[in-house]
């Protein structure tokens, strides 16, 4: 867009508003009003306007629910939740921060911000000017044009005309003929049953609009879309007129009204200050201006107002974000070498062109000592392509220090025991520092001690929100640091990080390690208060070389017999297809869920479907195991054709992926701060997932191998979960069964159904199975009743039984979630703190989900930290022992070894006592242990 002309910058208050609630704690003002969203908005407001210049601008917001669109359609947004009761207060509070900008506001009744934006946006370009929508929302695409563009307030990525074909597959002004067919189930528009954004724009590429697609729709060869076209015309249309924005609405202010103009600072520091905003002040340099008498601010303010501040709100004289150094010469690299060894402390970070930390190349190095005191080290930055010119000089590389020189002056400060190295995420950037970088190296660097600002945050948060150092950083700093994509652009002109200028990749890698030290300064000492400083210090950050090396070493995987699993599904796959066919009476596509439900509920009138928004019948795994637990054989095999389906594209061809050609090896990436218990979880490939009972399972486990002259060891915690619920709940005959090694689950058949111990069946062992370990997960009787295929009555009867059995357990679930509704969380039996988002919902579904989550959070999370106890006591007890066995998976409850032969029976002993000793129970615990040649004869 030419920059010359008149300039409308329209901003869509509702996106900043929400995401600003959702990103941020609860914060309270002086006078307990909430403002997290008010911060928030204030924060991105304040932000963009300092990026992004226009001779006018508008913040657009929607007035009220209602609007024309609900009179052409009753139903229209009508399944939309009402906002929460604690972001209400705050829409007035985020007018008044608008205005505080010097910002014009702009609303209108009956009509939404999307239609006022479609109105300037109209009227603007209709007197030569030019307009950016500051908005990622795809009904707004429909806008795009050759005066007028969106900018996604997230990416900061510009949307234009190839954005919006990549979208939607047609140019924008074809768009809302798209949306008219293939509806919005946000939105609540109904568009044509069956017919998706893909095929809506074929047709409307066909056709060229949907009055003339309507005209037609005789002349569609496919029957099932001809019906659907024909039999919808008249909702086609209504969905249209609810997608067409209305760009002649009333403009509620006159153009004129919206120049842009600075803000007035008295007013906006007068706004700051009322609502605490210490930290927006100082970043807007507006400690000092008075703005008015001190008699506005109540005497104890001083003392209250960092209840508006984030958790752990930063000191109000902190530095800027920036600017930052760029080293590339040794001498200078020296200097910060000596600095950080000065200081003691150093935040580290590492840019590289892969995610993948073993076989990532690294492209430089950031260090930070100080606030806002950082530096980028470029280490593999190439020349940018050339544009093609013969003409043309050949591009240089820029001057940085050569690679092998850099790491030299590098690790003795990385490895000085004197000196803590900071990181976010270090499992990753110690993976890529502990390989050879460098040609000719024979080592790589082992960086230590570190502490890890991801981690920190773990320890204490677990479960109450994310903690990617993004989101750490606009919680904790209110800061939104610079995106990935802006640096080095996204889709077909993105360029990889080692050709980024100097002086972009400076801001954006440096700025990663300045707010990692900052995060460290706030999140550290916070860890003794919170009570998570042992669990920290003792679990968590250990983990980080356990897991390192684990991932490093990797686990042997049998490519030939990968390829036999993969060919014998196929072959089952096909004759299961066979059979398909023949219970539906005709061949379909098996893997199309929309020919499934037409087969099951149009043609075999099977009971129990439903339709969704779309108007295709639903034919997920839930709708299928309940026609198969009817006795319907097709939903059956269905099922059974989909379960090898996965587990072939899963496991047999994404191990075949994953398999690493270096060393026959695959090396799974286990997450360390996803889960909300505690718990690791295993991506690039996931060998977490991998079925334990069935038959497939065990195949796909055949092929993961031991070394030649070694075995593999399976040592496997057992039924951890329930002597946990034994030792929190006090129940003393399961505490009893447990120090006796009795059959947990037939002893609890014979309690609650008063059966003599050698009188407990099969069929009342699964039962008494199914409800210890259902009681856990806040199984319900309609879900016991579910699960054992009996009548809702009888499985309330069985619960009944339970409880009166054990009513310990009862009394400790309720206790649980009790607790987790006082404190918002719940604790582990080891202390760790677990967040139960939706605990006091007004929402019955949502809030019994929560209650659910309170109960199993403790089992899950306290399983999760006695395997962790093991995982970080095994390395040394392995070595003391003078055994060379390799720890290589940790998968729930079982830690897999590879062991040489002639070590299996003392490596089985040291891993048997390590496991069984890491915590004191009121019940023991146990370890039971496997070996093999393979996985699957480890168990």
């Amino acid at each position: 867009m030419r920059q010359d002309k008149p300039h409308l910058i329209l901003v869509d208050g509702s996106g900043y508003i929400f995401r600003a609630f959702h990103a941020l704690p609860p914060m309270t003002r002086p006078d307990g009003v909430p403002v997290n969203a008010v911060f928030g908005f204030t924060s991105m407001l304040g932000n963009f306007l300092t990026k992004h210049a226009g001779s006018h601008i508008a913040v657009v917001f929607d007035r009220s629910r209602v609007t024309f669109r609900n009179q052409i359609y009753a139903d229209y947004k009508a399944h939309r939740p009402e906002p929460p009761p604690e972001l209400v207060p705050q829409f007035a509070l985020i007018r008044e921060a608008t205005a505080a900008f010097g910002v014009a506001c702009l609303e209108l009744e009956n009509y939404e911000a999307d239609d006022l934006i479609a109105a300037y946006a109209k009227a603007f370009s209709a007197e030569g000017g030019q307009v950016t929508v500051v908005s990622s929302d795809k009904d707004l695409m429909q806008l795009v044009g050759p005066n007028v563009q969106l900018l996604d307030p997230i990416k900061q990525k510009p949307i234009r005309e190839p954005e919006v074909f990549e979208k939607f597959g047609v140019t924008p002004d074809k768009v809302v003929e798209v949306q008219a067919l293939a509806g919005d189930s946000t939105d609540n528009v109904p568009g044509v049953p069956g017919i998706g954004l893909k095929t809506a724009a074929q047709l409307i590429q066909e056709y060229g609009d949907l009055e003339n697609l309507l005209a037609c729709a005789g002349q569609i060869k496919q029957p099932k879309r001809r019906e659907s076209l024909q039999n919808f015309a008249e909702q086609a249309r209504i969905s249209r007129q609810l997608v067409l924005l209305d760009a002649d609405a009333p403009l509620p202010r006159p153009i004129d009204e919206l120049l842009a103009q600075p803000p007035e600072p008295g007013k906006l520091a007068i706004f700051l200050r009322d609502q605490g905003f210490r930290s927006l002040l100082h970043r807007m340099g507006l400690e000092g201006d008075s703005g008015a008498p001190a008699t506005s601010q109540p005497r104890h303010a001083p003392a209250i107002l960092a209840q508006a501040e984030p958790v752990g709100a930063p000191p109000e004289d902190a530095p800027a974000f920036g600017p930052y150094e760029t080293v590339t010469d040794l001498d200078t690299l020296n200097r910060w070498v000596e600095e950080a060894r000065a200081a003691g402390t150093v935040a580290l970070d590492t840019e590289t062109d892969s995610l993948d930390a073993l076989h990532a190349r690294l492209v430089g190095i950031s260090l930070a000592i100080a606030p806002g005191r950082a530096c980028y080290i470029p280490l593999a930055h190439g020349p940018k392509p050339g544009n093609g010119d013969m003409l043309e000089a050949a591009p240089v590389a820029p001057v940085q220090i050569p690679l092998r020189e850099a790491l030299s002056a590098l690790q003795p400060l990385l490895e000085d025991p004197g000196t803590l190295k900071v990181l976010h995420n270090a499992k990753y950037d110690l993976e890529v520092l502990g390989r050879p970088q460098a040609e000719g190296a024979n080592s790589g660097i082992e960086v230590s001690p570190v502490d890890d600002t991801m981690l920190i945050s773990y320890s204490m948060d677990a479960g109450r929100h994310g903690h990617g150092m993004d989101e750490l950083s606009l919680r904790h700093l209110g800061h939104s640091p610079i995106p990935y994509d802006q640096v080095t652009g996204t889709g077909r002109n993105r360029v990889p990080f080692s050709q980024v200028d100097l002086e972009k990749a400076t801001a954006y890698a440096a700025e990663d390690a300045d707010v990692t030290l900052r995060l460290w300064q706030m999140l550290k000492p916070r860890l003794r208060s919170d009570k998570a400083l042992a669990l920290y210090e003792q679990i968590e950050r250990r983990m980080i070389g356990v897991l390192k090396q684990m991932e490093m070493e990797g686990i042997r995987v049998d490519g030939v017999e990968l390829a036999r699993i993969g060919e014998d599904f196929s072959q089952r796959m096909v004759t299961l297809e066979q059979k398909i066919h023949e219970l539906a009476g005709r061949p379909f596509n098996v893997g199309s869920p929309k020919q499934l439900g037409e087969i099951l509920f149009d043609e075999m009138k099977l009971p129990g479907g439903k339709r969704g928004k779309a108007g295709a019948w639903g034919t997920d795994a839930a709708v299928l195991e309940d026609l198969s637990a009817r006795g319907h054989e097709l939903p059956k095999t269905v099922l059974h054709w989909r379960q090898l389906s996965k587990l072939k594209s899963t496991y047999v061809e994404g191990l075949a992926a994953q398999l690493d050609p270096r060393d026959g090896r695959v090396h799974t990436d286990f997450s360390m701060a996803i889960t909300s218990t505690g718990r690791l979880s295993s991506t690039e490939p996931n060998l977490q997932n991998i079925p334990i009972r069935t038959e497939e399972g065990v195949r796909i486990r055949r092929a993961f191998v031991a070394s030649p002259g070694h075995v593999l060891l399976a040592a496997d915690y057992s039924q951890i979960e329930l002597r946990l619920l034994a030792h929190l709940a006090d129940v003393p005959s399961l505490r009893d069964a447990f120090a006796k090694d009795e059959d947990i689950h037939s002893r609890t058949a014979a309690d609650i159904f008063k059966l003599e111990p050698d009188k407990v069946d099969r069929e009342a062992r699964r039962r008494a199975k199914t409800i210890n370990f259902g009681i856990i997960y806040g199984m319900s009787a309609f879900g016991l009743a579910a699960r054992l295929g009996i009548g809702p009555g009888e499985a309330k009867g069985i619960i009944d039984a339970y409880f009166a059995q054990y009513p310990g357990i009862r009394a400790e679930m309720e206790r649980l979630k009790e607790e987790a509704r006082i404190n918002g969380f719940v604790l582990t039996p080891f202390g760790r703190k677990l967040w139960i988002d939706g605990i006091t919902s007004k929402d019955m579904s949502r809030r019994g989900n929560a209650e659910r989550a309170a109960i199993n959070a403790p089992f899950q999370g306290g399983a999760a930290e006695i395997i962790k106890r093991a995982m970080v006591r095994m390395p040394k007890a392995l070595k003391d022992a003078g055994l060379d066995a390799k720890m290589l998976l940790q998968v729930h409850d079982e830690l897999l070894f590879e062991v040489p032969q002639g070590q299996l029976t003392a490596t089985s002993a040291v891993v048997k006592q390590v496991m069984e000793s890491v915590a004191e129970l009121r019940v023991p615990l146990r370890a039971e242990i496997g070996h093999g040649a393979n996985w699957a004869e480890a168990h």
